[in-house]
């Protein structure tokens, strides 16, 4: 009987082992795809350099920019002349669908905004004109926060989808968004710390109602430039704004789809 105990003992400590080893042949597999998710990822800023960004319309950098502890930071000049056009600055590279990550930090009662879609011309002065824009704001004290009623709040698809919920940080905290485009499936979304708060279509009728109904596309109510090309192009340029005041970005990465 005690030789049968010892058989037995040996026998379920090898099953044992066995089935240690096949439980890490499993997981290893789940292991790697993890890494490949992350490794689909593209980073848009070295946080150290604007090597792959360049002023909007321009071939330089403009010198309102500035990169502070990994951040681009935008520092208007004081009683600079608006005659000379926005320091907005864009991707040197296009794209269609994608998912894009960034951190944000607003000065208090700062706007300013993150674009997709910009087409580069001398026929578009801003990008604003082609490219659709998801609001950065200081949401306490700027009363755009409050205007439209909500159309032009942080993480807003800016005067076209206003957000489900106010999630915003204070002016001087960081903030992060995760903006997915995606024309295949026509489906765009804005996830802002955490909580997706917009939904929207990003071409067809729905995307054309959208336009119509702000101020891009209904410029006689509004008394707004008239930008027939906005929104129109499925591929272009992220852009990120000159509002005339602070505003940092970081950790700034794109996933195409």
């Amino acid at each position: 009987m005690k030789n049968l105990l010892i058989i037995l003992c040996v026998a379920a400590g090898l099953f044992s082992c066995k089935g240690n080893q096949d439980k890490k042949k499993i997981d290893k597999p789940q292991e790697e795809k993890v890494m490949e998710v992350t490794q689909e990822w593209t980073p848009l800023f070295d946080g150290e350099t604007f090597n792959g960004w360049h002023q909007y319309n321009d071939e330089g950098m403009s010198d309102q920019w500035s990169i502070i502890d990994n951040s681009m930071v935008f520092n208007p000049k004081e009683n600079r002349n608006y005659g000379d056009g926005g320091k907005n600055i864009v991707t040197d590279k296009e794209y269609t669908n994608f998912v894009l990550s960034i951190e944000w930090n607003v000065s208090e009662v700062g706007n300013s905004g993150i674009f997709w879609g910009v087409k580069e011309s001398e026929e578009f002065g801003e990008p604003y004109l082609t490219g659709p824009e998801i609001q950065v704001l200081d949401n306490e004290r700027h009363p755009d926060a409050k205007a439209n009623p909500k159309f032009h709040q942080a993480g807003a698809l800016y005067d076209m989808v206003q957000p489900t919920a106010d999630v915003c940080n204070p002016a001087g905290e960081w903030n992060h968004v995760v903006l997915t485009v995606d024309h295949n499936k026509n489906e765009g979304s804005v996830v802002l710390n955490g909580t997706e708060i917009v939904t929207f279509a990003v071409h067809g009728p729905e995307w054309d109602a959208l336009v119509k109904a702000s101020k891009f596309g209904n410029t006689e109510a509004y008394n707004y430039t008239h930008a027939p090309k906005f929104g129109t192009f499925r591929t272009g340029k992220i852009g990120l704004q000159d509002h005339g005041d602070q505003v940092s970005f970081r950790n700034i990465k794109i996933k195409e789809l």
